[in-house]
């Protein structure tokens, strides 16, 4: 009775099973209206106690943006050396496209959070549930416009905290890379380059309690 049509069905499971996580892309500029629609998305990603704490900073500034990219290659060279053994592995790896992309984002917690307790009380990471409720609508929403997104978690909170003014409290969680594409991938990146495998669905649902004797996670 209130399903979509077979053919909307089919292109909201599309979009999910096609995003990617883009690292490559066309320096053409995104669209200020598409920007719009794309934002607007986001914003209406569902929140624990309709708190709606994301926040979204454009960045518009070419300096700027290299001071963002400095920060992630200064975190991706902390991040191989703790891999050890897959640090050459990594580093082979693009890892995000901040130079390229047609529009950067930086996806953040607002400030004065404490003050929601609604649905935080004991489980107070509630609030970065929230926010990437809204990264991913604007993920599916990109991928439905056919633009590519990007995810890069490669940074110092504090460092980019700092560099983008944020008052305290306030925290980044995201870098957002966005903008046109030459092609998706076929299956996710890391896949492809032999990083990690997308485990079977069965190994991750359980009934009735947490079944033991689960495959241990892959280290990555």
């Amino acid at each position: 009775m209130h399903a979509y049509s077979p053919e909307e069905i089919a292109a909201v499971y599309r979009a999910i099973e096609e995003r990617r996580d883009m690292r490559h892309f066309r320096p053409d500029p995104v669209e200020p209206a598409l920007l719009q629609r794309l934002l607007l998305a986001a914003h209406h990603a569902p929140s624990v106690g309709y708190m709606q704490p994301w926040r979204f900073i454009r960045v518009t500034d070419a300096a700027l943006r290299g001071r963002i990219q400095a920060l992630v290659e200064e975190e991706r060279s902390r991040t191989a050396e703790a891999l050890g053994e897959r640090h050459d592995e990594f580093m082979r790896l693009k890892v995000e496209g901040i130079a390229d992309c047609g529009e950067l984002l930086v996806a953040a917690l607002g400030d004065k959070r404490e003050r929601h307790i609604f649905g935080r009380r004991t489980l107070p990471e509630m609030d970065l549930a929230s926010l990437s409720c809204a990264i991913q609508n604007l993920w599916l929403a990109a991928r439905a416009e056919g633009l590519g997104m990007g995810w890069v978690s490669l940074f110092d909170p504090a460092a980019l905290a700092e560099l983008l003014n944020m008052p305290a409290g306030a925290k980044p969680a995201a870098i957002l890379c966005l903008g046109h594409v030459e092609a998706f991938y076929d299956r996710p990146m890391l896949e492809q380059e032999g990083w990690a495998r997308r485990r079977p669905l069965e190994e991750l649902v359980y009934e009735n309690g947490w079944e033991h004797g689960a495959p241990p996670e892959q280290s990555e």
